[in-house]
């Protein structure tokens, strides 16, 4: 359906397929479409946080991105803007990505990214120019439900992004469009052939822009030194090996630990920030990996949520959503699992939606437990602390 008043519409073009075919899909509605494309990251970054110089330039080639963006700016016949966003970058999403790893925590800069650039500053810059909605070329939905906008997830459950946008204001859901929302990546793909647009082709950007296709641990290396350590096998106590940095594993984690031995596969079941120690179990001890609850903060709701009401979540992207029951303790809620939940892991997002799919609401993961007992806990006890 046409839409008739020719709203005008500020999207978010990056040079990749889904907002190619975004901006193409909102012009057949009718609207009054102009992109833009956001810069993020440049030679601001290009250094430690000691000043000293680093290699990132031939990392995030955001110049290649433009230029795709200007040609499908032009096959669409849209007029295309350029802004740059690199200081609240490196401010609300880098620094803060880089302070919790310093913790001992895994955050997930992605989420902040779309809090604080492409919904707030990005949203904030379509208001001062004017632009009826802010749109990008997320796979998500925005519904209208007894007269409130709510977010749900995407018709491609697959590519569903909903995720990543969990700490979005409520407040903005009234100006954003997502146009994927009702598409398959297939169709996608489709309709950007179908339009000769010249990157319809192209690979899905995978990663963060500031890493790219770099070696995570490498990249981390730049900004938090190297510190060498003991790797600990929680049950029997024995160092199995040395760890280049307690801070660059994640709770879960398999590869990289180069254990030897015939008992393994090992994975990380936790760590301690200040002895540097990585503990790690196998797979026989299971266990250790699994929790019953965990403790969220930072919450942001779309929809209110009563107490222990049945809710499901997802603590990692791609996860299977899980049963889970919210109790709230204070301004922070603790769910309680259906069934117990391996590798539950403090940075991360959990994120709640009811039965239909629609999104109540996201928190930053704090601890998790088993049987009340905080795993941080189990460990040092198990450890004989």
């Amino acid at each position: 359906m046409l839409v008739n008043n020719k709203k005008k519409v500020l999207l978010g073009l990056s040079g990749g397929v889904d907002s190619g075919v975004a901006a193409y899909l909102l012009k057949q509605e009718g609207y009054d479409v102009t992109g833009c494309f956001m810069r993020n990251w440049d030679s601001l970054a290009n250094q430690d946080i000691m000043g000293n110089p680093t290699i990132m330039d031939s990392i995030c080639p955001q110049e290649v991105d433009y230029q795709d963006a200007v040609k499908v700016a032009e096959t669409v016949g849209i007029p295309i803007l350029r802004i740059d966003f690199v200081k609240e970058y490196w401010d609300n999403v880098f620094t803060a990505f880089i302070d919790e790893y310093t913790k001992g925590r895994t955050p997930n800069p992605d989420i902040l990214c779309n809090k604080y650039i492409k919904f707030k500053s990005f949203y904030d810059y379509a208001k001062e120019m004017g632009f009826d909605y802010l749109a990008t070329g997320h796979y998500a939905k925005i519904i209208d439900l007894n007269d409130e906008k709510l977010m749900a997830k995407a018709l491609d459950d697959n590519k569903d992004q909903t995720y990543f946008l969990s700490q979005v204001d409520k407040n903005v859901l009234d100006e954003v469009l997502f146009p994927l929302g009702e598409y398959t990546k297939e169709q996608i793909r489709e309709i950007a052939l179908d339009i000769n647009l010249s990157i319809a082709t192209k690979k899905d950007s995978t990663g963060i822009c500031f890493i790219g296709e770099r070696d995570f641990k490498e990249f981390l290396k730049n900004y938090i030194p190297a510190k060498t350590g003991q790797i600990i096998d929680v049950s029997s106590k024995q160092v199995l090996g040395d760890h280049e940095g307690v801070l660059y594993y994640t709770i879960g984690q398999r590869k990289g630990l180069r254990i030897g031995g015939n008992r393994g596969p090992w994975f990380v079941v936790g760590k301690d920030v200040v002895k540097n120690e990585l503990y790690v179990s196998n797979v026989d001890e299971n266990g250790w990996l699994y929790s019953d609850s965990a403790l969220i903060s930072d919450l942001n709701w779309f929809k209110e949520v009563a107490e222990g009401e049945k809710v499901y979540a997802k603590f990692r992207y791609r996860q299977a959503d899980n049963i889970v029951y919210i109790h709230k303790k204070g301004d922070d809620v603790l769910v309680k699992f259906d069934q117990p939940i391996a590798a539950i892991t403090p940075g991360q997002e959990a994120v709640f939606y009811n039965e239909a799919g629609i999104v109540l609401g996201g928190g930053v993961i704090e601890d998790s437990f088993v049987n009340g007992q905080a795993i941080s806990s189990r460990l040092k006890e198990a450890l004989g602390e």
